[in-house]
């Protein structure tokens, strides 16, 4: 049975909708941004969520619900065309004097998709503590999953390998991928031209407005994890009196001069520290994994199975850059640095197995990952403007490439769309606070994060006044949350009670995995590089 949920104190909500300041002036005829997230948000208080079965694309299960949230296309167009965000839900499992109302989450992106968040709770610890006192709440953002999706080229040639990745990329190579990244800004523009310049991080947070006031909330508590960091830093700047419980793990930068052309950069110095932390892992485990006694060693190791893929594809399939995009992924998470050593050392031996088992395209998968792309691409390049001129891309990515060669040049292919995009980018929102303005907010981050360098959490807790933040110090997990004892007990006692530790509190990094780990269902992360996944 589907129940709505609208109800007298919800419709009430419509009179604390109001943002805090207008963000852009009225087109003729029109209203600002900021009276259209009032009349969205108000619309969507008098509605509600009407939550019920989720339909079988989500792969969801019955304990958990769906239901969707419109928003409009363009604020200043609050009753023209709309998008359908789809969300999901897990009620709160405690008492119902216990409980605390929604908790919304984003995992990041662009592109991400938080509809699993219901989920969590199966994972035990934190999460299921935090499911006790919390609906845990996800949510596709718009153009994602079933978000009204975006699509600029079909899923399958996206995904097809083998591909080449040369460390040393010829003129005739990056005149290739210039035209492949020209391609796909078109197919972005003759996908949704209409819709294309809304998807930006401004509009993302006016969405997440919009969900608070269809969920019954005065207030939004809020758990973002990477790129969900710069929504919420974007939505307490734009709707400081709206944060009720603020988390933001792992955090991007949000200068006005980060985002985003510069981000990627920095990224790339950050993804090759991170490289180095597997290598001299590997190399301290040479009794398991047979690759070298330094990380010099692990690394020609590496670079012989990278010229062995360019002769013959593993699988047939597994090429340079889909060697390089599953590596990638040992900077994202200790518990991926075992199965990857393993499948790097049996690859060595004669076996390719294990390998095309974690670096070959998934077809099952290649409908989502053009989306989390197409998205990806669209924010990105709408957020802020791009170098035009390719001659700027060269020389930058030629010199972060000479001291972070492992994936500088893959980074840019990705992000070279937005030479070419074929809208006007908007600006960045000034992220910042007055003291003051909001109640406190706890940012938690890792000092050797690779997706999100760990100067993007001091430059946060900087512009949002009276924010607190917690360092896992010496860790470089990307997603800090559930994970470390001291992080989770600063995030429940924050969550629960609304006390956070301070101006800093620091955590000792979780101890490094064992060796001779295999890999295990769900421990692969989306397979491309993000600025802020």
């Amino acid at each position: 049975m589907r129940a709505a949920v609208m109800t007298a104190t919800v419709a009430a909500l419509a009179v604390a909708v109001t943002p805090a300041a207008p963000v852009s002036a009225a087109p003729a005829g029109g209203v600002t941004e900021a009276a259209g997230v009032a009349a969205a948000a108000a619309k969507a208080a008098r509605t509600g969520i009407e939550w019920g079965r989720c339909p079988e694309a989500e792969h969801l299960p019955d304990s958990v619900e769906c239901g969707t949230v419109e928003v409009p296309v363009d604020y200043r167009e609050p009753d023209g065309a709309r998008i359908p965000l789809t969300a999901s839900r897990a009620r709160a499992t405690g008492t119902p004097e216990k409980r605390l109302g929604p908790l919304v989450y984003n995992p990041g992106g662009p592109g991400g998709s938080g509809m699993s968040f219901p989920l969590y709770p199966s994972l035990g610890g934190l999460w299921k503590r935090l499911n006790e006192r919390y609906d845990f709440i996800g949510y596709a953002p718009r153009g994602v999953g079933r978000s009204d999706p975006l699509s600029c080229q079909d899923p399958g040639e996206f995904t097809k390998g083998p591909n080449p990745s040369p460390r040393h990329p010829s003129d005739a190579f990056k005149e290739k991928m210039k035209e492949k990244a020209a391609a796909y800004a078109r197919g972005c523009a003759e996908a949704q031209p209409e819709r294309l310049p809304h998807y930006t991080t401004a509009n993302n947070a006016r969405d997440l407005d919009v969900v608070r006031a269809a969920l019954g909330q005065r207030k939004l508590s809020y758990l973002g994890v990477s790129y969900g960091t710069y929504i919420g830093s974007v939505y307490a700047t734009l709707f400081p009196g709206h944060v009720g419980r603020l988390v933001l793990d792992s955090v991007v930068d949000p200068s006005p001069g980060s985002v985003w052309y510069r981000a990627n950069l920095e990224q790339n110095r950050a993804f090759e520290r991170r490289w180095g932390d597997w290598k001299s892992w590997v190399a301290r485990h040479r009794d398991t994994y047979h690759l070298g006694a330094t990380a010099e060693e692990v690394q020609r190791a590496f670079d012989a199975a990278m010229a062995a893929v360019r002769r013959k594809p593993a699988g047939g399939t597994v090429g340079q850059k889909e060697l390089v995009a599953a590596f990638l992924n040992t900077g994202y998470a200790d518990a991926l640095w075992a199965p990857y050593a393993r499948a790097l050392s049996a690859y060595a031996a004669g076996d390719d197995k294990p390998l095309v088992s974690l670096a070959a395209p998934e077809e099952a998968a290649a409908k989502g990952e053009e989306n989390g792309n197409a998205v990806y691409n669209a924010v990105e390049c709408q957020d802020a403007p791009w170098p035009r001129d390719w001659d700027r891309w060269d020389l930058d990515n030629t010199a972060s490439a000479a001291v972070a060669p492992f994936n500088t040049w893959e980074n840019a292919w990705m992000n070279l769309p937005c030479a070419y995009w074929k809208t006007r980018p908007s600006h960045p929102v000034k992220v910042g606070t007055r003291p003051g303005e909001l109640p406190e907010v706890l940012l938690v981050a890792a000092t050797r994060d690779a997706a999100t360098p760990y100067q993007g959490a001091l430059e946060t807790r900087r512009r949002l006044a009276g924010s607190s933040l917690v360092t896992e110090r010496g860790a470089g997990n990307h997603g800090v949350s559930g994970g470390n004892a001291c992080v989770d007990a600063h995030l429940e006692r924050y969550l629960f009670e609304g006390r956070t530790p301070g101006f800093h509190a620091e955590c000792a990094a979780r101890p490094e995995p064992e060796p001779g780990g295999r890999h295990r269902a769900g421990t692969k992360p989306a397979s491309n590089t993000r600025a802020a996944r």
